[in-house]
């Protein structure tokens, strides 16, 4: 095993030019991102003081996924992937001064929230599966599982960074300011986008199929693959188990913890070191080699640390189990979409590729909702175990498929 020293890996990704404009960028969007996540969790339990509610602003935000990905992934497969990145970012900069405005001028209620929330759920759902199949393409095929890791080590280091200034900003000044960031940082992005290139097209020749025909194909693609079926069974449980107590937290902080919104952007940020120390470790390894025992192993991880998260009412030890909690989220969801992308055929990745999106950004709205609800008569920590449970069942299922998983997602091929 590599040396957690070792950044040569790093090193060369970040030396593909349009890959470091995009990283570039992204670090900086992503921590408005997140700072506006937080600040609508938060809202949308001051507005109601509901498990209910909070987990119907989480399902408007994930649920989506679930509907739209597989047609974003035909999309994806069909149109310039850079272009399309371009338009969902440039909506999401919308979308986050709207609520900016909203806010200043005291107007915001759990209905906008829900709508603007549901509005930017769509939008992400195309902008998942652009992101996921361009990213490949913006550098040499070798540094692709660098790249991969190094994006969610921003995607966390934001939602450490994030939600703590979040946090802090509405305890002082209130939500304006933070979707006012977002706004701003989503401008800084789309400059970083019109500096990088794709290097390469991966659309296969335009097809007489129809949209639902070609999602339908890439859904049977990956259902007949001997790796990607069984590590999105895999998703599927950190998804909908292990994943929704992030989603979560603003109801647990304030209900088993009794704090604000400190407290909040405390937890998360938490979760958020033990994902950035795990996203690094991943990003400096630079192979698949070995990654279907580590996400595997992931999994596991995380059941321990939430039923050991929903068994404590001491903050300091919830911050302790947050930070293994963001490590095997982190683990499991960038091992896996590592593997697949090894694994996927290129004319076929944005279909795949939405899929994993679809998984891992729409389960836990289906989790959280379901939690969520489920809180309002046996409390945060009970329905939180239940995605533990989740988590054994499936955890047994894969490890018996292991051998061939290993055989089908990693061996060495070409993505070009």
């Amino acid at each position: 095993m590599a040396r957690f020293a070792n950044l040569d890996a790093i090193t060369a990704a970040l030396k593909q030019r349009n890959f470091a404009w995009y990283f570039a960028g992204s670090s900086i969007g992503l921590i408005g991102i997140w700072g506006q996540r937080l600040t609508i969790s938060w809202l949308a339990w001051e507005f109601t003081k509901s498990g209910f509610w909070l987990g119907v602003v989480v399902a408007a935000d994930l649920l989506p996924t679930i509907f739209f990905a597989p047609i974003a992934g035909v999309v994806a497969d069909r149109v310039n992937r850079h272009r399309m990145m371009f338009v969902t970012q440039f909506l999401g900069m919308l979308q986050a001064l709207t609520l900016a405005a909203l806010a200043f001028s005291g107007l915001l209620d759990i209905w906008w929230l829900v709508g603007l929330t549901l509005f930017i759920g769509i939008v992400w759902a195309f902008n998942t599966a652009a992101r996921l199949s361009m990213v490949p393409n913006l550098m040499e095929p070798q540094h692709v599982p660098s790249a991969v890791a190094m994006d969610s080590a921003i995607f966390n280091l934001a939602r450490f960074i994030g939600p703590m200034v979040a946090g802090y900003l509405i305890a002082g000044v209130g939500a304006g300011p933070t979707f006012l960031i977002n706004g701003i940082t989503f401008a800084v992005f789309l400059a970083c986008l019109l500096q990088a290139r794709m290097i390469r097209d991966e659309r296969g020749s335009r097809s007489t199929a129809n949209i639902f025909v070609q999602a339908t194909e890439g859904i049977r693609y990956a259902a007949k693959h001997p790796g990607i079926r069984p590590v999105l069974i895999l998703i599927i449980a950190l998804a909908i188990g292990i994943k929704p107590t992030l989603e979560l937290l603003a109801g647990v902080t304030d209900t088993v913890y009794n704090l604000g919104p400190t407290g909040l952007g405390n937890l998360m940020a938490a979760s958020a070191v033990g994902a950035t120390i795990a996203a690094v470790w991943l990003a400096q390894r630079g192979t698949v080699v070995g990654m279907t025992r580590i996400v595997i192993s992931a999994l596991l991880v995380g059941i321990i640390s939430l039923f050991a998260f929903t068994a404590t009412q001491s903050f300091i030890f919830g911050l302790v189990c947050a930070v293994f909690i963001g490590a095997a989220i982190v683990v499991g969801g960038t091992g896996t979409q590592t593997l697949m992308q090894n694994a996927v055929d290129g004319a076929m990745r944005g279909r795949v590729m939405s899929l994993y999106g679809m998984v891992y950004r729409g389960g836990p709205a289906l989790g959280a909702f379901a939690m969520g609800s489920a809180a309002e008569f046996i409390g945060f920590q009970a329905a939180l175990a239940c995605g533990g449970v989740i988590g054994v069942v499936a955890l047994i299922w894969v490890f018996r498929q292991r051998k061939v998983m290993v055989g089908a997602l990693e061996a060495k091929r070409s993505n070009g």
